[in-house]
């Protein structure tokens, strides 16, 4: 059987498990909509709350910017993990104490204020969206390649899938989907990871392979054959950074505080029966991460290997078919900017922004690119979210890895954009018309409500798919800045500061949100030839500038509470509640 129709296979039976899925824990109440009735076994949640954090950046995208970046790239590694660390044992337990179905609800109530109930659901409507714009690009990357269709139909399609499950089956419908979604893209993760470990050490486990020596006779380590390797070519070694320790500081603070301020990874701990089950699903969810957050260093650096070695020095006509494959859809390209006929792998950007191909093909049959200018020295192109779909290729394995790496993919990117989608219905729907706007509408009414908000929003992450800012890992990494700047101070301040009132909070989540949104568009949209060290503020980049927001939210936070009045009593009674575990203080009354 081909590879295309293995991945037709492939695809299409997941698919249709996850349709099923859907159709067999369809919810009929807003409580299964929201939380899945709060009655999903921690080991199940922990597997759903993998998949709704691994997202298309954990699965697609992160592997390839570790392998161009190299050393600069474990950022994203520190930040996410360190992160869910973070949400697991700072806030996790205590929202789940607290019971209610969002965020938003969270502090709607704990700030006493439909104002700041509001302004959480802008915050979460502008993370959310910002996210699952990095989600649909990937579902579209994975689609076109695999499945031969253009980028914007693939987001399309995408888009027909998370609605069916998302809308009819709501966070109950969700939860299952993704233990079977985990359960895909885990396998599908490892399995490529492990033939190419054995391929180029002989040894089965990538985590251990990332260190062993390559079975080439040459004596090298992994890492230092890829230095030397890079080093011949003109690159800077792979295991030496380039950034600056204040902005790399500020990107693993901004990932780390923004996962602890995700929306839809929080609302995974409302769906367990109760507070001691939410820390163990967190720390099962820890151990299903570790899984693929080990290997990733490994899969970056066999990537990157292999990728150099086979295509440098290549007959464009001897070019191996997955070049020209991903080449077709413009996600690889190839200028001959000294027209000898070979590819030539050398430092420099190779196009700015990336090729676009207009339909004629060069004197030695390359495909034309309208904007490749010729004064870089770099002739290839090769865009960073391609490397984990095209490293099964690239190492040459069999066709049904190469189909298991597509089902992956569509299942890390379908699983997170279905969470994110949810969240942002069931904020609009329970917590702008249900607690705010439209108060008397029935339960039914509600689930309708929601419904359709998710249906609109699929709709508009279809377009920021088709649309997208930046490549998947990046556009993620401004989601949790965001997140860092606005939504996780209010969490934080409202779990264990009982002096914090709502005119500190609004007041704090809207300075973190304007300021790290308002820095983020004009460096990556308004004034993209600025956006350099030189010119950042405090040498901070984009991707870590939500660590400034959250400091200017902590700091705007504390410094209205102080000059306005202090919360009610029976807010403040509220605060001791959640911290105090249940039955504490009983035998001290004895």
């Amino acid at each position: 059987m081909s590879t295309a129709m293995l991945t037709y296979l492939f695809v299409g039976v997941s698919f249709a498990l996850y349709i099923g899925i859907a159709i067999w824990s369809r919810a009929g109440s807003t409580k299964e909509f929201y939380v899945a009735g709060g009655g999903v076994h921690p080991i199940a949640n922990g597997m759903a709350t993998a998949a709704d954090w691994m997202s298309a950046a954990s699965f697609i995208s992160m592997a390839g910017i570790i392998a161009f970046l190299g050393y600069d790239g474990s950022v994203y590694l520190l930040g996410w993990t360190g992160g869910y660390v973070l949400l697991a044992l700072l806030l996790a337990p205590y929202l789940r104490k607290f019971g209610q179905f969002t965020v938003p609800d969270f502090i709607g109530e704990r700030y006493y204020s439909k104002a700041a109930r509001i302004v959480a659901v802008i915050c979460l409507i502008f993370i959310s969206f910002t996210y699952v714009a990095g989600q649909m690009r990937g579902v579209g990357i994975v689609f076109s390649r695999f499945l031969e269709i253009d980028i914007t139909m693939g987001v399309i399609v995408g888009m027909g899938v998370v609605f069916v499950y998302a809308v009819l089956g709501g966070m109950k419908g969700i939860t299952y989907t993704q233990v079977a979604q985990y359960c895909v893209l885990i396998f599908a993760y490892m399995v490529p990871a492990i033939f190419i470990s054995i391929l180029i050490t002989g040894n089965p486990v990538p985590q251990l392979g990332l260190g062993a020596t390559v079975a080439d006779g040459s004596g090298l380590s992994v890492l230092a054959k890829l230095d030397k390797t890079l080093l011949d070519l003109g690159f800077s070694p792979y295991t030496e950074g380039s950034k600056a320790t204040i902005d790399v500081f500020a990107i693993t603070m901004a990932l780390m505080v923004g996962t602890a301020g995700l929306p839809h990874v929080i609302v995974r701990f409302f769906t367990v029966p109760k507070v001691s089950d939410a820390r163990l699903s967190a720390g099962y969810a820890l151990i299903f991460i570790a899984l693929l957050y080990t290997t990733a260093p490994a899969v970056a650096a066999f990537a990157r290997l292999n990728f150099v070695e086979t295509i440098n020095n290549t007959s464009y006509e001897e070019a191996p078919g997955w070049f020209k494959n991903w080449e077709e859809i413009g996600l690889i390209g190839w200028v001959d900017k000294n027209e000898d006929g070979v590819i030539q792998y050398a430092p420099g950007a190779a196009f700015s922004g990336g090729p676009t191909y207009n339909g004629e093909s060069g004197a030695n049959g390359e495909r034309r690119l309208t904007n490749a200018p010729t004064e870089n020295a770099n002739e290839v192109y090769a865009d960073r979210d391609i490397f984990v779909l095209a490293n099964p290729e690239i190492a040459s394995l069999p066709g049904w890895v190469i189909a298991l790496v597509a089902a992956g993919g569509l299942a890390a990117a379908l699983s997170t954009a279905a969470g994110l989608l949810l969240v942002v219905s069931t904020s609009i729907s329970h917590d702008l018309l249900k607690k705010t706007l439209m108060p008397e509408i029935t339960e039914r009414q509600e689930l309708l409500y929601a419904r359709i908000a998710a249906a609109v929003a699929i709709g508009v992450a279809g377009y920021l798919g088709i649309n997208p800012p930046g490549f998947v890992a990046q556009v993620v990494a401004f989601a949790f800045g965001l997140a860092a700047a606005s939504l996780f101070p209010a969490i934080l301040l409202g779990i264990f500061v009982k002096r914090m009132n709502k005119e500190g909070v609004i007041a704090g989540m809207l300075t973190g949100l304007i300021f790290t949104f308002a820095y983020i568009v004009f460096f990556k949209f308004v004034s993209p030839e600025l956006n350099s060290s030189e010119n950042w503020l405090f040498g901070v980049s984009p991707e870590g500038i939500g660590t400034i927001g959250m400091v200017l939210n902590f700091l705007v936070a504390f410094a209205v509470s102080r000059v306005t009045s202090a919360p009610p009593a029976h807010i403040q009674d509220l605060v001791d509640d959640i911290r105090v575990p249940t039955g504490a203080g009983v035998a001290h009354k004895h």
